[in-house]
């Protein structure tokens, strides 16, 4: 059957099934717990993290106790573990968000982005075939806009653009998508893929940009921006995200990738002015004083101008577009972390402070 010829959705039920849900503990995987698990409650979901330092159980706080969730802590990495507890869990489905996802990170120590984004996905896939079979089952690998590479002034990321990466973090993404699609052509494996622009919301780890901003705004640190902070981005509240991959892993076409974008291009030093002036309303501080904390630093090697999603396909099959306008997820994302201290204390404890002193030592001051 060619891809014309395809029906525009195939539907999936989930109901009954267990779902692994890879990297379920970081940012957008704990969104997806959140927003699907007590709605589909004849669904079995296990979140399968590692728990390196983006992986924080606290992240499923609230989910945790409820009796179709599980948890199981595993290193995508180790083959053989992988073998061994998807004989155990016997997943019907795996949705794949764990992933090594920060590109400075990348540049300072790519080693495990290959191992976790390479190597991992190629080990879930080897797993999924053996256990799936011509049997069924269905794998969803949650990929990245960066696969894309660079925009200029104008157009937009197609699913048919070609795949031009710029750094380590997404050179691995894209061969994983690579890997994904090999795995279907090849083997029949049916998957589906889908490619986001940049996710903003709670629970997000705070080496991004927007979480990063507004811990610093709330402690009046130094606001470190790239060059004049005249990249653009594509922006999507995570929640949309979430929704998009449930529509997508449930009716989605195999074999098919679908682009999930926002809608909303903004330049970075546009989006701290708006932060500023979020967070200046929800704590009474005056927005002149957090923007004197404004730092430009040197703009890091290979940083891309401008990401801008098309995600027409994703609409006109499945009639997904996002509901949360910028501003109105913005000011979520600052409540959440205003009523969450503790969880923001302990993310700031450790390793985040060791990154952070070391992306950012010698460049602003403390």
């Amino acid at each position: 059957m060619s891809m014309t010829d395809q029906p525009l959705r195939a539907d999936r039920d989930p109901a009954g099934l267990t779902l692994w849900v890879t990297g379920g503990a970081g940012f957008i995987g704990s969104n997806f717990i959140h927003r699907h698990i007590a709605a589909h409650s004849e669904t079995r979901f296990i979140v399968v993290d590692c728990l390196t330092y983006a992986g924080n159980p606290a992240n499923l706080a609230g989910v945790d106790d409820l009796p179709n969730f599980a948890f199981r802590r595993l290193d995508i990495g180790d083959a053989a573990a992988v073998d061994a507890a998807a004989d155990e869990d016997r997943p019907d489905w795996i949705i794949h968000f764990a992933a090594e996802s920060h590109v400075d990170r990348s540049i300072h120590g790519p080693a495990a982005f290959v191992r976790t984004n390479v190597v991992g996905t190629f080990n879930l896939l080897e797993t999924a075939r053996r256990l799936w079979g011509q049997a069924g089952g269905h794998f969803h690998h949650v990929s990245t806009d960066e696969v894309y590479g660079s925009l200029g002034d104008s157009g937009l990321f197609y699913e048919t653009t070609p795949y031009d990466p710029s750094s380590p973090y997404s050179a691995t993404k894209a061969a994983s998508d690579h890997l994904v699609r090999a795995h279907h052509r090849t083997y029949g494996l049916p998957v589906t893929i889908t490619n986001c622009s940049n996710n903003y919301g709670p629970r997000h780890y705070p080496e991004k940009l927007i979480p990063l901003m507004i811990l610093n705004c709330l402690n009046r640190k130094p606001l470190p921006v790239y060059g004049q902070g005249l990249n653009v981005r594509d922006w999507l509240f995570v929640d949309d995200h979430c929704d998009a991959i449930w529509e997508v892993a449930c009716r989605g076409r195999i074999g098919e990738t679908y682009n999930i974008g926002g809608d909303c291009e903004l330049r970075n030093i546009d989006v701290l002015h708006r932060l500023i002036r979020v967070v200046a309303e929800e704590t009474n501080a005056a927005v002149s004083k957090l923007e004197d904390l404004i730092t430009f630093v040197p703009d890091r090697p290979g940083h891309d101008l401008r990401y801008a999603m098309d995600f027409s396909k994703l609409h006109h099959e499945l009639g997904w577009s996002p509901k949360e306008t910028f501003e109105s997820g913005l000011r979520k994302t600052v409540q959440w972390y205003l009523a969450n201290p503790e969880w923001v204390a302990d993310i700031q404890s450790g390793e985040y402070r060791n990154w952070v002193d070391r992306q950012y030592g010698g460049r602003v001051k403390p």
